[in-house]
């Protein structure tokens, strides 16, 4: 181990500036910790489990309410290093980081986005197979699997066909994790090429895949966060600067038409967990010298911090009864995008909804009782670091006892596999474009 690069690590934040050098596990804990331990009223350290080596899977959660929950205060997660040999990301997020709590207080935006949010980082997902990679490489090297030589983005249930793999501790780490919080937006960062990619990785007919495609019902979402990411990665717009890989206008591409994957994390977050998550591509080099490293946080610092801004796109708000109670588990989502799980409220009767600016329909179901309908127009430019609040009162006199206490889990099956038909997910957004525009230039 460099001694001398961990005990600048320990000394940071009190005196010295994060370095621009790969952090292994044993100085990337140092730093993590020092944060913790030095910005205590904004930031929060747990692990959330261990690799096959024992190593702990650390999160660092920044916000003005870092150790709670907060009612309005949407939940964000960047995850790194999936494959432990795919490392620009995971340096990108300790900068990160450092970047947040040193600003707090200074930096006006950045001093909102902490007090309205709750920024979850995880800054390696596969530290084992970080540890292993002997040799650096560029294409492939024997970290990317972790040490049980599996794949974590083929790991997990998959919407669209049977995933009969052994469920890694890494993986089954997440999924329980994920079971925790009420996830709004993510992204999982990675290497080897220069692209922001969103769902879905794998599909069938009804999802568009005989048009070399596989949308999800919000695909006019899903397009925007790509393209706010990748306009602001002056590198990554130009779509075409890794050799001898695809070209990608604009720098974003559906995951199924660049190749389709079974098992990956980001159709899992949003199936499964109501969380919209796409995946970043940042180095053409898997694992590029260290010297270059600066230069990634150049060009995606902007992006970086701009893409978690768009966790307060949309709606959001409670659900209650007459009474004023809040009610969990009812689903609330908008009437022409449905969600093969479909979106619940949690347990404090929240629910969050990512939808571009445009009128709405919301269709408010609880079991045994009629819809509830209620319409909701989202303006052109977004209040401040602030979706529209809507809450919702519904039409019932005391307590709901046909709604569960904890939230049914939707079947890991492929639950797409008999889908006769999905219209929506099918057919782009067309607002899509005049959306970006507008965005480009109020921003």
């Amino acid at each position: 181990m460099d001694f001398v690069r961990l005990w600048l690590g320990l000394l940071l934040p009190l005196g010295g500036a994060l370095d621009f050098g790969y952090h292994h596990q044993e100085e990337m804990e140092a730093f993590l910790k020092n944060v913790a331990r030095n910005y205590s009223s904004i930031t929060r350290l747990h692990s959330v489990g261990k690799s096959v080596k024992g190593r702990n899977l650390w999160v660092l959660v920044v916000g003005r309410f870092p150790k709670e929950h907060r009612i309005g205060i949407p939940e964000f997660k960047y995850v790194a290093n999936m494959h432990g040999d795919e490392t620009v990301g995971r340096e990108l997020l300790l900068h990160l980081i450092e970047h947040l709590i040193t600003n707090d207080g200074k930096d006006l935006e950045i001093t909102n986005l902490i007090n309205s949010t709750r920024i979850h980082f995880m800054p390696s997902m596969n530290p084992d197979g970080f540890e292993a990679v002997i040799k650096p490489d560029c294409f492939y090297s024997n970290g990317r699997e972790n040490t049980n030589f599996y794949d974590l983005n083929r790991n997990f249930p998959d919407a669209f066909e049977f995933n009969n793999v052994s469920r890694q501790p890494e993986t089954v780490a997440i999924m329980e994790w994920l079971k925790t919080e009420t996830f709004v937006l993510s992204a999982n960062l990675h290497g080897g090429a220069l692209v922001a990619s969103y769902p879905f990785d794998n599909g069938v007919p009804a999802t568009g895949t005989s048009h070399s495609r596989s949308l999800t019902p919000d695909d006019d979402v899903f397009q925007y966060l790509a393209h706010t990411y990748a306009s602001r990665n002056p590198t990554m717009k130009k779509g075409d600067q890794c050799k001898n890989k695809m070209n990608f206008p604009n720098g974003i591409t559906n995951g199924y038409s660049w190749y389709p994957l079974k098992g990956g994390m980001q159709d899992y977050n949003y199936v499964w967990a109501q969380c919209f998550e796409i995946t970043l591509e940042l180095s053409c080099c898997k694992y590029p010298h260290e010297e270059k490293l600066p230069f990634f946080w150049n060009k995606n610092k902007a992006s970086l911090i701009e893409y978690i801004k768009q966790v307060h796109l949309g709606v959001k708000g409670q659900v209650f009864d007459q009474n004023g109670n809040p009610l969990p588990n009812v689903i609330v989502e908008v009437q022409d995008r449905k969600h093969i799980c479909p979106y619940r409220t949690n347990k404090f009767g929240e629910y969050y909804l990512l939808l571009l600016p445009g009128s709405y329909v919301i269709n408010v179901t609880v079991p045994g009782h009629n819809p509830y309908l209620t319409k909701v127009v989202i303006p052109e430019k977004s209040q401040n670091f602030s979706a529209l609040k809507k809450d919702i009162l519904l039409p019932f006199r005391g307590q709901l006892d046909s709604i569960p206490v904890s939230n049914p889990s939707c079947p890991k099956i492929p639950l797409y596999s008999d889908l006769p038909s999905h219209s929506a997910a099918t057919k782009p957004g067309l607002f899509l474009f005049l959306v970006t525009v507008f965005h480009m230039f109020v921003k």
